[in-house]
């Protein structure tokens, strides 16, 4: 089936914000996987308490990604290094993802159908997602300046 194509009726910067029904999501522009690597965040209200939503873009390095003389992507570096900043700067409470597996979704989703309604509630594994990233980014980055990449 074939579907129309999108109408693209404004381009998303940094800080601007995106509304879908009642739900406001913030863009953070996390780039350095690619140039447009987007977080965004949102609050969402459970049990009367107010809940910041990080759902992270990627911030992975991949096998083969050239951190230094990359001639068609020269900022790559400083690219992943401000998007680690800002990962880092963000308040979190319930922690999502552009891949289940960065936050462990199936075994979060089986907690949360067996009732756990505070199953992705996990300030603490985001922390240490982001933290366990930019080591494997600041390692290779390392390797890479010392020419044994």
């Amino acid at each position: 089936m074939l579907y129309p194509p999108a109408k693209v009726d404004r381009i998303l910067h940094d800080g601007d914000t995106v509304e879908l029904g009642g739900t406001v999501l913030t863009a953070h522009k996390t780039a350095g996987h690619t140039r447009g690597t987007t977080t965004w965040t949102m609050d969402v209200t459970q049990s009367g308490k107010i809940l910041h939503v990080v759902i992270v873009g990627s911030p992975n390095v991949n096998p083969g990604y050239k951190l230094v003389g990359n001639k068609t992507y020269p900022e790559i570096a400083s690219d992943y290094a401000h998007g680690f900043q800002v990962l880092n700067s963000l308040p979190c409470d319930i922690f999502l993802g552009a891949h289940g597996g960065y936050y462990d979704m199936k075994e979060k989703y089986e907690r949360w159908k067996l009732g756990d309604r505070d199953a992705f509630i996990d300030p603490v594994g985001y922390k240490a997602y982001i933290a366990d990233r930019q080591q494997a980014f600041e390692a290779g980055l390392t390797r890479q300046k010392a020419g044994k990449d």
